[in-house]
């Protein structure tokens, strides 16, 4: 299957948390969406990586992405390496995406920061053809994504543009919740993080208020680029 948008994450949640909102409103409009998390998520304070790989399923329904999958990659221990470069880049030829999202450029877990270099890279590499990838025995054809945008995470990061997603934010918030074992749940009897206070909801939903702000509307997410963003009509952005 051939994809419009493919996002990558490096945490089951990271898209949920950042970008969820504009894959729900895109996938409206009739695009192809897919993610690939690099990890389980193992080594998260609350809740297991069964427990999380359970919590995706539910939330992947919410969505109504075309495509979901997970690299089991080593949580805590994201590299820009070969190895990781080219578990990548099997997926970006599998999926053939104009659009890829990737983590923040830097944020407070180390694993965001890394996870957006390698897809980056990532997406540079795979169009070589000299750089040779198999899927199922198959050899993969060289291909290199359009652009990468960059989600929002925890950290405030100047943003190249904004999504309006307010008829989609509440969807977003459904797919959030999903992931039960990580985020406010007053029954749980695990130990509070960072992001398991209720204030790390609100602040969500901050984020996307503020990001709102400039363009008119209620809830919006931003995205951040590496290059300069070209367009063909200038009305598209009214």
């Amino acid at each position: 299957m051939q994809l419009d948008i493919l996002a990558f994450a490096a945490h089951p949640d990271d898209v949920e948390l950042s970008c969820s909102g504009t894959l729900i409103k895109q996938i409206a409009l009739g695009s192809k969406v897919g993610i690939i998390d690099l990890t389980r998520g193992e080594l998260g304070t609350r809740g297991t990586a069964k427990i999380r790989a359970k919590e995706v399923e539910v939330s992947t329904k919410i969505l109504g992405v075309h495509a979901r999958a997970n690299l089991g990659l080593r949580d805590g221990f994201i590299q820009n390496d070969e190895e990781h470069q080219l578990a990548i880049i099997k997926m970006i030829r599998k999926y053939r995406p104009a659009i890829v999202l990737a983590n923040a450029k830097y944020d407070r877990h180390p694993d965001h920061g890394k996870t957006a270099e390698l897809v980056r890279d990532a997406c540079f590499l795979s169009g070589l053809a000299k750089i040779e990838t198999k899927l199922k025995g198959t050899k993969q054809d060289a291909f290199r994504p359009k652009v990468v945008y960059h989600y929002q995470q925890a950290l405030h990061q100047q943003a190249d543009f904004v999504v309006d997603i307010s008829d989609y934010f509440e969807k977003k918030m459904e797919c959030i919740r999903a992931f039960k074992s990580q985020f406010h749940n007053p029954a749980s009897k695990e130990k509070n993080t960072f992001i398991s206070s209720p204030e790390f909801l609100e602040f969500i939903k901050a984020r996307d208020m503020y990001y709102a702000v400039p363009i008119g509307v209620k809830y919006a997410e931003a995205f951040s680029v590496n290059r300069l963003i070209g367009i063909n009509d200038i009305s598209c952005l009214i």
